[in-house]
């Protein structure tokens, strides 16, 4: 594929201005009143770039925010892996006129494009409009998922459409952006992560939450452990941890000053999920921060600034989740749906979870009684809609891992492990139900996709090693951070029979991204012939682990 294809390009609206009466070179008569200057109007533009998000064989979530208020218009041509335009049986062309973005959603607004052909490669454009006429425009690609049976030849390719070809496909996930107060550093190339990701051209990216850190002040410079100074870019919103809903939006714009995050996203659909830092660190519905740094302490009110900023910045497609003005008021938190399947073609489903928002109260985690990480509704829908899924694998995207164990002070518990590892109890008998049902229901080639805790791994679950045994083996794998302190690694718990098979921490807790050797991505590559080949990959792009599974049948 050529570079044109895999960058973001930018165009301008604004040509030349040519002064009314006057040309290069030319003088006013004497005694000639001067000609009149038309009044110069404001153009809207693009400043923080643009994303899709969601993306399925039909549909995608198309984002941007303008610079004031205007109309989102998106104009979608389908390309052949050069970035020519493809014609005939092959050819699409389409202009959607969005929603109208103001300044309740902070002049951001999405279209939810549908009926899109399968494996096909576009070039997307998108603009504002108003009463100035239309804005500057931003250019960007993504593919839709590949469509038909597997192998049969019939399809479109992902990586490019324009011909029949393979249905595989290849993604990347991580977590855990702007953490530990390490921002964007231009000395050492901003957030190389993303890049890195960016680089092995990848269909999509999940990012699997904390997507900001709301809880994290960024200071101009940091001196490390070696006597290295951090430098980052910082602006006033990132200068406190974020309370009101201006300094929650203002987080997302931070991140998006980052060039190589604004690349991939304009070249690459994402996934979002929505875990603590979005908020507070280890936070859960109900609770009452002790916490100094906050005049606010009601979780339930920052949490919806929290997610109203989340969703106003986050490409998310499912319609019970698209955040409207005015779904939040300023005093309540109000759980709305978004877990969701993304479904990939015939190789593939995502089922992006939410742990967070139906939270139990973080305990010793050893109730002998089931408490939620999930709630019982999303538990339902997760059963139902994988038991009921024919692709090939079945990638459950978690936002909290299973087998770690990650504590909140000295006694509670974050996740759903409890440092016990006998018979399920409190929050374990909630996924329990779940692999119990996996198993009872014949569900083959699930895998599990994580981030969090700052490190990378690959975990190996089995009913032979496990104090809980009605389950299927299935495995586990960990990646991040992608620009944020590295730590771990940390306990297991063996409940549901772990085994370590690969692991790799920092060399110190709280290290920074400066070498990219300690902050992580995974990236995972579906062959011809179904094969689910992992790769756990550092910020500099070097593979440190690879295993292939071969699918059930």
């Amino acid at each position: 594929m050529t570079d044109f294809s895999r960058r973001t390009l930018v165009k301008s609206s604004l040509a030349g201005l040519t002064l009314t009466g006057l040309t290069l070179g030319s003088a006013t008569p004497a005694g000639a009143a001067p000609a009149a200057i038309p009044l110069v109007r404001k153009r809207l533009t693009l400043p923080t770039g643009i994303a899709t998000g969601d993306v399925t064989t039909d549909s995608a979530v198309l984002w941007s925010r303008a610079s004031g208020p205007g109309r989102l218009t998106a104009t979608l041509n389908a390309i052949d892996d050069a970035g020519e335009l493809l014609r005939g049986r092959y050819g699409f062309s389409r202009t959607i006129r969005g929603p109208l973005a103001t300044e309740a959603s902070d002049f951001t607004a999405k279209i939810h494009a549908k009926g899109l052909p399968a494996g096909t490669r576009f070039r997307l454009e998108l603009n504002f409009e108003d009463g100035n006429g239309t804005g500057e425009a931003v250019q960007g690609t993504f593919s839709t998922a590949p469509g038909g049976k597997p192998n049969d030849g019939g399809t479109q390719g992902g990586r490019g459409g324009g011909s029949p070809a393979s249905s595989s496909q290849s993604f990347v996930w991580t977590g855990d952006t702007a953490g530990q107060g390490w921002g964007i550093n231009e000395e050492i190339g901003g957030m190389r992560g993303y890049k890195a990701m960016h680089d092995v051209r990848p269909d999509f990216f999940i990012h699997s939450g904390d997507t900001i850190y709301a809880d994290g002040p960024i200071s101009a410079s940091v001196t490390e452990k070696d006597g290295q100074v951090w430098r980052n870019i910082v602006t006033e919103e990132v200068s406190k941890v974020a309370e009101t809903l201006k300094e929650f939006r203002g987080r997302h714009r931070y991140n998006s000053l980052d060039a190589n995050m604004r690349s991939l996203f304009a070249d690459v659909p994402v996934i979002a999920q929505w875990d603590d830092h979005e908020t507070h660190n280890n936070w859960y519905p109900g609770q009452i921060l002790d916490d100094a740094r906050y005049t606010e302490r009601n979780v339930n009110v920052l949490a919806a600034r929290g997610r109203q900023a989340w969703q106003e910045n986050m490409p998310i497609a499912d319609s019970a989740a698209l955040w409207r003005p005015g779904t939040y008021d300023a005093g309540q938190y109000q759980p709305a749906r978004i877990y969701r399947k993304i479904p990939r073609g015939p190789q593939l489903d995502i089922f992006c979870l939410d742990m967070r928002t139906y939270k139990s109260p973080n305990t010793d985690g050893k109730e002998p009684y089931a408490t939620n990480i999930l709630g019982q509704e999303q538990v339902d829908w997760l059963i139902k809609e994988v038991r009921q899924s024919k692709a090939t694998w079945k990638v459950i995207a978690a936002d909290l891992p299973l087998g770690i164990v990650v504590p909140d002070g000295p006694v509670n518990q974050e996740s759903l492990s409890n440092r016990d590892n006998g018979a399920p109890l409190g929050r374990e008998l909630e996924i329990a139900g779940v692999l119990s049902a996996f198993k009872k229901y014949g569900v083959k080639n699930t895998v599990w996709l994580t981030a969090d805790v700052h490190y990378c791994a690959a975990h190996h679950y089995s009913p032979e090693r496990a104090s809980f045994k009605d389950f299927q083996p299935f495995w586990e794998f960990v990646a991040g951070p992608i620009n944020a302190g590295s730590f771990g690694p940390n306990d297991m718990d063996g409940t549901f029979g772990p085994d370590v098979v690969f692991s790799k921490a920092g060399r110190f807790p709280g290290e920074s991204p400066r070498n990219g050797e300690n902050q992580f991505f995974g990236h995972v590559e579906l062959g011809s012939d179904d094969s689910f080949t992992v790769s756990l990959r550092n910020a500099n792009g070097a593979a440190v682990f690879s295993k292939v599974l071969s699918p059930e049948r």
